[in-house]
C-alpha cells in the first residue's frame, strides 16, 4: 500500500511540475519567435457554425467587420436554427442569394441556399438543414475558397491583428494546424491586446478565467512545445484546408475539436517535419457560462469528448503511446493521472470516512491535501505571471478580486472540477448526448480596434 501511494503521489506531481517548468521562456521554440510582417497574405476562410445564436450573432458580425486583414472570407453556417439567427443575419448583412458552389469533397446535410452580404461582399451565410456542429463545419469547408480555414464558435471575437499573426505562422509550410489563444469575453477591456478587466464579473466567471489562463499559458503551451497538443480549441482553430479534406473532415461526435486534432496528429505521423502549433500572439475572446447549470453542461461535454476520442482513437493512441508525444500525454497524463487519480483520491477520502484506517494512510491524505492546496496556489500564480510575460495585465485596483478568486479556486473549485471529471467520464458510457450552453444574451460592441467595447443586456 505504501509503495502504491508513493508512486501515485509522484505521478500526480510529475506532470504538473513538468508543465510548470516547460512553459517558461527558457524552453521557447523557434516557431514562437515573432517575425517580420509578411508582404503577401494567404487566403483565410473563417467558418462560424451557428445554431440558435441570436443572443450573440450581432457581436460576431461586428467582430468580423473589425478585422485588419485583406484576403479573407467569412462563412456563417446557419445549422437549421429555430430562433432569430437567420433573420438577424439578414438584418445585419443585407443578404442576397449567391452562386457560391461546394467542392464536393465532404458529405453534409442539404444546403437550402447560400447568401452573400450586400454590405460586406466577403461575408456569406450558408443556410442548411440541421446536422450538428461537425456537419456544419464540413459544409463550411465545402463552400470555403481559401487555403487556410479558421474555425470559430459563434461567441468568439477575434482581435484585429489575429489573422496577420496566423498568416505569419503559416508561412512555414510544415505548419498543418494551430490553436489560437482564447481569453474570456466577459473580461475584455478597452485595450484587448494589453488589459483584462474583472469589473462586473461573477466569481464563477473569474474562476473559469483562471482555468483558461492555466490551460493556455501553462499546460497547452508546454504540450505544444512537446508536439503533444491534443486539443485545438473549437473557439479558435486554424488548419490547412487540404489537411482537413485529407483526414475526411469532422466526425459527428460529442467533441469535434479533440477529434479533428487527433485526426491531424494521426495524419502527420506519417509525414516528416509537419507540426501543430499554439499561436500565443493570435488573441481571441470567447463567452463563458455564468450559471452553474451551464458550467455543468459545458464541463460534462468536455469530459465526454475526451472519453469519446479515447475510445475512437484507441488503436492509434495505443500503438504510438511511447513513440508519439501526443499519445503519451493523452493516455499517461490525461487518463491515468488526470482521470484515474480523481477516483483514487475520492476513494481514499471515502475509505477514511468509513474505516479506521492506518495512520500512514491518514498521513498520506493530509500530505496530499497540503500538496493540492499549495501546488494549485503556485500554479495559479504562475499562470498569472505567464499572462504578464505575454504582455497582459489586469486593470488597476483588481488585485484583491484576483486574490479572492485564486483562494476560491484552490479551496473549492479544484474539487468541483474533480467531480466534473468523475461524473463526465462515467456519463459518457450511458448518454453521449450533450446540451447547448445558453448564451448570456449580451451584445458586446467591438466596432473597431480603438473603440472600447461595452455590452448591454438584450431581451432573451
Amino acid at each position: 500500500m505504501e509503495i502504491f501511494l508513493i508512486i501515485f503521489f509522484c505521478l500526480c506531481l510529475f506532470f504538473p511540475l513538468l508543465h510548470l517548468f516547460h512553459c517558461l521562456p527558457w524552453f521557447r521554440e523557434e516557431d514562437e519567435e515573432k517575425k517580420e510582417p509578411m508582404e503577401s497574405e494567404k487566403g483565410i476562410s473563417i467558418l462560424v457554425p451557428s445554431y440558435n445564436e441570436a443572443g450573440i450573432i450581432e457581436t460576431s458580425v461586428e467582430s468580423m467587420k473589425s478585422l485588419a486583414y485583406g484576403n479573407f472570407e467569412v462563412l456563417y453556417i446557419n445549422d437549421g436554427s429555430v430562433d432569430e439567427t437567420l433573420p438577424l443575419l439578414h438584418q445585419l448583412l443585407h443578404l442576397k442569394p449567391s452562386h457560391k458552389c461546394p467542392q464536393r469533397n465532404l458529405s453534409h446535410k442539404e444546403v437550402d441556399i447560400v447568401y452573400q452580404s450586400s454590405l460586406y461582399p466577403h461575408i456569406y451565410v450558408i443556410n442548411k438543414v440541421n446536422g450538428g456542429k461537425a456537419d456544419a463545419l464540413n459544409a463550411g469547408i465545402e463552400y470555403s475558397s481559401k487555403e487556410l480555414v479558421v474555425t470559430l464558435d459563434a461567441d468568439t471575437v477575434l482581435t484585429p491583428p489575429a489573422l496577420d499573426v496566423v498568416n505569419e505562422k503559416f508561412s512555414d509550410p510544415n505548419v498543418v494546424a494551430a490553436g489560437g489563444m482564447v481569453h474570456v469575453l466577459q473580461t475584455k477591456s478597452a485595450n484587448p491586446l494589453k488589459k483584462l478587466s474583472l469589473a462586473g464579473t461573477k466569481m464563477l466567471v473569474r474562476v473559469q478565467m483562471l482555468d483558461f489562463l492555466k490551460a493556455f499559458y501553462v499546460t497547452k503551451l508546454s504540450l505544444a512545445r512537446f508536439q503533444a497538443l491534443a486539443i485545438i480549441s473549437g473557439a479558435f482553430g486554424i488548419f490547412q484546408k487540404s489537411a482537413l479534406i485529407e483526414v475526411g473532415g469532422y466526425r459527428s461526435s460529442v467533441g469535434e475539436d479533440i477529434d479533428i486534432t487527433l485526426k491531424i496528429h494521426r495524419y502527420i505521423a506519417k509525414l516528416k517535419d509537419k507540426k501543430v502549433l499554439l499561436i500565443t500572439d493570435a488573441i481571441s475572446y470567447t463567452e463563458l457560462p455564468e450559471t452553474w447549470r451551464d458550467l455543468f453542461k459545458q464541463r460534462i461535454r468536455w469530459q465526454k469528448s475526451y472519453m469519446d476520442c479515447l475510445v475512437h482513437f484507441r488503436t492509434f493512441l495505443g500503438k504510438t503511446v511511447f513513440t508519439k508525444a501526443v499519445s503519451f500525454f493523452y493516455i499517461i497524463e490525461s487518463f491515468f493521472v488526470g482521470i484515474l487519480a480523481a477516483y483514487i483520491t475520492a476513494g481514499f477520502f471515502v475509505a477514511n470516512a468509513l474505516m479506521n484506517m492506518a495512520f500512514v494512510v491518514i498521513g498520506f491524505i493530509l500530505v496530499y491535501l497540503a500538496y493540492i492546496f499549495l501546488f494549485n496556489f503556485i500554479y495559479n500564480l504562475l499562470a498569472i505571471s505567464q499572462l504578464k510575460r505575454y504582455g497582459f495585465s489586469f486593470e488597476k485596483g483588481e488585485h484583491f478580486l484576483l486574490f479572492n478568486t485564486v483562494v476560491y479556486d484552490v479551496l473549492i473549485h479544484r474539487f468541483v472540477t474533480m467531480y466534473f471529471v468523475m461524473y463526465g467520464s462515467i456519463a459518457y458510457f450511458f448518454n453521449r448526448d450533450w446540451k447547448k450552453v445558453e448564451r448570456t444574451g449580451r451584445t458586446y460592441h467591438v466596432d473597431s480596434a480603438s473603440q472600447p467595447p461595452t455590452y448591454n443586456q438584450k431581451a432573451r
